[in-house]
């Protein structure tokens, strides 16, 4: 009973703290048992995936989740609706299409992970290592702040805010101070998406929407922007270096602060 009033609470607190633009880490305690253990063991979890079907998906809604050792495994379509994964290993697991709103995924280990058409709506997952993940086609509404995203892709996946739906607060994906070398981007949506001091160098954004994107002292170096819209990007003290296709970009005249950008 405990347990489920705690669940519950918790659950509360996020819808709560959604209200407030993704700020779902405030008067939450990140030491607290419920934030760093874990109520299943790994092969509890590979029961739960045996039994499984298309129509019947593994639930994992609300679980304590933290610290295991999920490497590798496949979890195509599983839910993990506010489920805590703070510092889990996902290292080359699967989740395309899985759910994962609300969760918590700080400093989880999700380096050459599938998350193809996953859905990432308010997950915290500050620190969290994606070095090599695909996460093409995903919705990603998640807060990645300082996280490493070296060599993945999101690749027409949506990251940028639906300004229709907004009535929770400004929901889109923050990248604030994140490694995003070498990402492949190509046709993503990450239109306001929180992108200040992010370093981008050798990003593809090739026909990308960056639309009133933040990329305030953002590392820009070698990027590429063939077909990238740049209407309203906030380029303030972003460091613009041998971009690739510049005179290709779309709407780079109506960028903010142009004037205030690091060029040589």
């Amino acid at each position: 009973m405990n347990r489920m009033i705690g669940t519950a609470a918790l659950g509360l607190g996020l819808m709560a703290m959604t209200a407030t633009a993704q700020d779902m880490m405030r008067d939450i305690d990140l030491s607290s048992p419920d934030m760093v253990s874990a109520e299943m063991t790994r092969g509890e979890v590979e029961a739960v995936l045996a039994l499984a079907t298309a129509a019947a998906p593994a639930d994992f809604t609300g679980k304590r989740l933290s610290g295991l050792d999920l490497s590798g495994l496949d979890l195509s379509g599983a839910i993990f609706r506010a489920a805590r994964l703070n510092k889990t290993k996902l290292a080359g697991a699967r989740l395309d299409h899985a759910v994962l709103d609300q969760a918590w995924l700080l400093e989880a280990d999700l380096t050459g992970a599938s998350l193809k058409g996953a859905n990432l709506f308010a997950a915290q997952m500050a620190r969290a290592r994606l070095d090599g993940a695909d996460l093409s086609g995903a919705r990603i509404a998640a807060d990645l702040t300082g996280a490493s995203l070296v060599g993945a892709s999101i690749a027409d996946a949506r990251l940028g805010a639906d300004m229709r739906n907004q009535s929770m607060g400004l929901m889109r994906a923050v990248l604030k101070s994140a490694n995003l070398e070498r990402l492949n981007a190509r046709g993503a949506d990450l239109s306001r998406v929180d992108l200040e001091f992010a370093i981008l160098k050798g990003v593809d954004l090739t026909g990308a929407s960056l639309k009133n994107a933040q990329l305030g002292a953002a590392d820009l170096t070698g990027v590429t922007v063939i077909d990238a819209d740049f209407d309203g990007a906030d380029l303030a003290s972003a460091k613009l270096i041998a971009p690739i296709g510049l005179d290709r970009a779309r709407n780079f005249d109506k960028a903010r602060n142009r004037d205030r950008m690091i060029r040589e």
